[in-house]
């Protein structure tokens, strides 16, 4: 059961394999190929601390030897890696592993749970003991065999996260930082922050399946200060996935840095539009924030089992305009929040929440799909092995509708349009919100007039969903690094929306006598 630190790394550096840099990095000092080491096995469980079937069996029953009506091993380890480039210099490079098992055992209202970072049978058959001392009556009966579910392919890597070192990486932080600076003379300073992981998780569930799942993750973001005279202005912009290296191309990275540059010097001319309530577009993409934030969390079935939700008692009840379909999905290949399974073992999917403007379903984990009397949506997720999973959203998007963005425009004779957000605040039952909007634009007559900036919009979430008057066919998903935070856990989500107009909205602007 027990493996020793020299013959664990002995297990990493044997074996090799090929990691080829792009085209356009060869002039920045690298090889075009390079020999990493040996790539972490898809079940590091079994093969470098031997947790095997037969082990795995035996902690399960030891967990629900009090009984369960559900109960699962969630095996985790995840190797994370960062740096920062600014000024040319590299400011901060990390790198952490975490690794351990979650205990869960739930017998009617009550959960027990418990981790532990040891993956020794006494340590694990102790945290089993620990979490099962709520239960108390019959439940299922442990399985003494598992049926491993095939992998998934929504995010296959040729050379994972963990084996690409930071001399492959800088080159990458350092290009993006050149085409900053060559972009405009204003260009001031440029940071540049790099994010990976390379995550293995095994899941062994109470009705025998048995999943295994790798989950890489990459994050560039680069943020831009230009000085004029003594104004100064910042904006930044990001790109995430769950992808390889040969993801970062040259186009790919330049038209991040053209973003963020953009964004930074449109604010010399921009002002902050008139207070007060009026019609405001929201811009694809990045507007999907306020989707997530002010209506999806308001349809995860936890909040609405406890009933703090304002849709636990709309299922089935007109919620939108009926041009207006929410989805949540993890399926989509490499999208930030796209899941092979969920953090219990079910197989992720598609959940239509709002469908022709009609509330159809929330999104369920194991629990609430019982109490509610349905199947699981493949909406359970949880930080990591050291936390209980709970209803979240993956990749939440609208659908698009029948208008244009062109439409939108003309039919509004004066508002804003919302195009990038930096903060917000939100109050998941009722759905209140604040949103601080970055940059915008003033429209007037039926025409874009002006840049705005520094904008808070305050709204309602479902009365906000109700006011839709008009969606476009432009529907995205926004490329950016976007964390989900809920009862102190984050994970990582994607999320999207058409061009879509709000009829009315509070608007924090200045005030015109």
């Amino acid at each position: 059961m027990t493996i020793k630190r020299r013959e664990f790394l002995g297990h990493m550096a044997a074996g090799s394999a090929i990691l080829t840099m792009p085209a356009f990095l060869q002039g920045c000092g690298v090889q075009t190929a390079t020999t990493v080491g040996r790539a972490t096995p898809e079940n590091p469980f079994m093969t470098w601390f031997g947790v095997d079937q037969a082990t795995t069996a035996r902690v399960m029953s030891e967990l629900t030897a009090s009984g369960a009506d559900t109960a699962d091993l969630y095996f985790q380890h995840s190797r994370t890696n960062s740096l920062t480039l600014e000024d040319g210099i590299v400011s901060a490079a990390n790198s952490s592993i975490e690794q351990g098992v979650g205990l869960r055992v739930v017998v009617g209202e009550q959960t027990g749970y418990a981790f532990t970072e040891d993956l020794t049978m006494p340590s694990m058959l102790a945290a089993a003991r620990t979490a099962s001392a709520i239960a108390s009556g019959s439940g299922e009966v442990a399985p003494q065999s598992f049926n491993p579910l095939g992998t998934g392919n929504l995010y296959q890597t040729s050379v994972p996260w963990s084996d690409v070192g930071i001399e492959q990486k800088l080159p990458v932080l350092k290009f993006v930082e050149e085409k900053a600076k060559s972009m405009d003379p204003s260009i001031d300073k440029v940071a540049v922050y790099w994010a990976d992981a390379d995550e293995r998780v095994m899941i062994a569930t109470l009705d025998g399946h048995l999943v295994t799942d790798h989950r890489p993750m990459t994050r560039v973001t680069v943020v831009v200060t230009a000085r004029k005279g003594d104004e100064v202005q910042t904006g930044y912009s990001n790109i995430a996935a769950r992808e390889e290296f040969g993801w970062y191309t040259e186009e790919r990275l330049t038209t991040m840095v053209k973003e963020a540059v953009d964004r930074t010097l449109i604010q010399f001319e921009a002002r902050r539009p008139p207070a007060g309530e009026m019609p405001v577009i929201l811009a694809s993409g990045a507007s999907g924030i306020l989707l997530h934030e002010a209506i999806g969390h308001g349809m995860e079935a936890d909040f609405n089992r406890k009933g703090t939700s304002i849709y636990s008692d709309m299922i089935g009840k007109k919620v939108a305009e009926p041009f207006v379909t929410v989805v949540d999905q993890a399926t989509i290949p490499r999208e930030r929040g796209a899941l092979n399974y969920d953090d219990e073992g079910n197989a992720a999917g598609r959940t239509v929440m709002v469908e022709n403007g009609i509330l159809k379903s929330y999104l369920h984990d194991k629990i609430s799909a019982k109490q509610y009397g349905l199947k699981p949506t493949g909406s359970g997720r949880r930080q990591s092995y050291k936390y209980s999973p709970m209803p979240r959203m993956s990749c939440t998007f609208m659908e698009d509708g029948p208008h244009t963005k062109d439409e939108i425009i003309a039919s509004v004779d004066h508002g804003i349009i919302c195009e990038t957000y930096t903060n917000g605040q939100v109050q998941i039952g009722a759905g209140d919100y604040t949103f601080y909007v970055k940059n915008g634009w003033l429209v007037e007559n039926g025409k874009v007039t002006a840049p705005i900036k520094d904008v808070n919009i305050i709204g309602n979430g479902p009365e906000s969903l109700k006011r839709i008057t008009m969606v476009a066919n432009d529907a995205r998903l926004d490329t950016g690094g976007w964390t989900c935070g809920k009862n102190g856990q984050s994970v990582p989500v994607s999320q999207g929306i058409p061009t879509v107009l709000v009829s009315k909205m509070t608007v924090g602007g200045e005030n015109v006598s």
